[in-house]
């Protein structure tokens, strides 16, 4: 949650555009001198923020926008950008983690596949490994049950992470359903893809809906101080 009366546009230190907060990453320095990513939002004292896309925070990086903002009193790490995209895939696995003990995300073929017909998912999950023809059935399940109902399909998770936050094995598919669990797994996510550069919906969900003419693939990777 952002900090009481934070602004709601800051400006980015490598691009100079002046953004929501929600579409930039806080940088704080940690007790050590170190700045860490704050993306909660919630850290005390001076911060300086960054377009939430990896290929910004590598700039920022490489190019010190970082350690002058904060007047070069600072340690940064070298692989800050690999280790924020670490803490938002954790993020995100936690989440969904959180959303099957809610009771809002399912896994095996069959429960999903029933899950469709009853009009519930919002959104797929598929594991990176997942065949092709596993994601071809579900796909034309989606497409035939779903009718304009948006439904994104997802391939951001390994297998062996999706059996981590379902705590059993061998999980290829999954489904989040309706709720406010998989609601938040489904802003997690968008984080994520969002620095990593995939593409989102124009509402705001995550992937390539599921409609009567498309199918459905991994989606496409396409001052500031307070």
């Amino acid at each position: 949650m952002p900090r009481k009366n934070e602004p709601s546009e800051r400006m980015c230190v490598v691009t100079r555009q002046t953004m929501p907060v929600g579409a930039l990453i806080r940088f704080a320095v940690s007790p050590d001198g170190a700045v860490v990513p704050d993306l909660k939002r919630r850290l005390p004292g001076r911060g300086v923020w960054v377009s939430a896309d990896r290929a910004t925070v590598a700039a920022a990086v490489k190019k010190h926008h970082l350690t002058r903002a904060f007047d070069g009193k600072v340690a940064v790490s070298a692989t800050l950008a690999d280790e924020i995209d670490g803490l938002l895939l954790a993020a995100a696995l936690s989440a969904l983690s959180l959303a099957r003990k809610a009771g809002e995300a399912i896994a095996g073929f069959g429960k999903v596949e029933a899950a469709l017909a009853s009009g519930q998912v919002v959104a797929l999950l598929h594991a990176s490994e997942a065949a092709e023809d596993g994601v071809a059935k579900l796909t034309t399940a989606a497409r035939r049950n779903g009718g304009k109902a948006q439904v994104a399909g997802m391939r951001c998770f390994s297998g062996e992470q999706l059996d981590l936050a379902f705590g059993r094995s061998n999980v290829v598919h999954a489904a989040l359903l309706a709720g406010p669990a998989g609601a938040n797994v489904l802003a997690r996510v968008n984080d994520l893809f969002r620095y990593r550069g995939d593409m989102g919906l124009p509402d705001g969900s995550l992937g390539r809906p599921f409609d009567a003419s498309t199918d459905v693939k991994e989606p496409v990777r396409q001052d500031a101080r307070n």
